[in-house]
């Protein structure tokens, strides 16, 4: 009797982990920035990843809109195979001057379509932008994600007051750190590695929220199935004994 308890007790243990695994992984899957955080006062290639978080749509447009409060000079996409490109400017109420430019008209939203983003996917779209704030310790970049079914879901939850992440339907956030002189950071980026960033577009929608999803997932695999066979182990000696 004591032996049927161990054991169902294990299993629930293992049932339970993996249960809590499956429902946290997806929710990491969000539109997000790569790399998350850069130089202030520099120029970047950033990689816009979208994931396809959908079994039955797939993803056929995507709108980045830039932080207003921090108006960039520069946003400049490269071109994705497949995909459209639509690059808005706004006026600014009054001009700016960045690195002694007058500025009076900014990009302000990048907008992707044509393309498309199968179940079990992402894509990630580059972007060259620049100079970055140096007022400033972060960009919000928020995302409207449209699937073929007309879905659309907005990515444009702020991060909280003390920088947590939104909950639900987070914006991507671009840290950025104090300025080192050393560079302009995009500058120094050869060819090749921004050409390559096209082509890693089909991969699992959990690598499209990042490696530490998919890090987490597998520790907790793993304590899951130790902990299972522990148990299973400890009632085997039992028996034998």
């Amino acid at each position: 009797m004591n032996n049927t308890r161990r054991v169902a007790s294990a299993t629930a243990v293992v049932t339970g982990t993996l249960a809590l695994l499956a429902v946290a992984g997806p929710a990491q899957a969000h539109v997000g920035i790569d790399p998350s955080e850069v130089e202030a006062g520099s120029y970047q290639v950033l990689n816009v990843k979208v994931p396809n978080e959908r079994d039955d749509a797939s993803t056929v447009e995507v709108e980045l809109h830039l932080d207003a409060e921090h108006p960039l000079s520069t946003a400049m996409p490269q071109p994705v195979p497949g995909w459209e490109i639509d690059v808005e400017t706004a006026e600014l109420d009054e001009p700016v001057e960045v690195h002694g430019n007058e500025l009076t008209e900014v990009p302000s939203v990048i907008t992707w379509s044509g393309g498309e983003i199968a179940p079990g996917t992402f894509q990630q779209f580059p972007l060259s932008v620049g100079p970055l704030p140096e007022d400033a310790d972060h960009l919000v970049l928020k995302a409207i994600q449209t699937y073929d079914s007309g879905e659309v879901v907005r990515w444009i939850e702020e991060p909280t007051e003390d920088g947590e992440e939104a909950a639900e339907d987070p914006a991507a956030v671009l840290r950025l750190t104090p300025a080192s002189g050393e560079g302009h950071g995009a500058d120094e980026v050869s060819a090749s590695e921004t050409d390559d960033a096209p082509g890693e577009e089909r991969a699992s929608a959990d690598e499209g929220g990042g490696s530490d999803t998919t890090a987490r997932v597998l520790a907790g695999v793993g304590i899951a199935v130790g902990v299972a066979g522990l148990v299973f182990g400890v009632l085997g000696h039992r028996r034998r004994a």
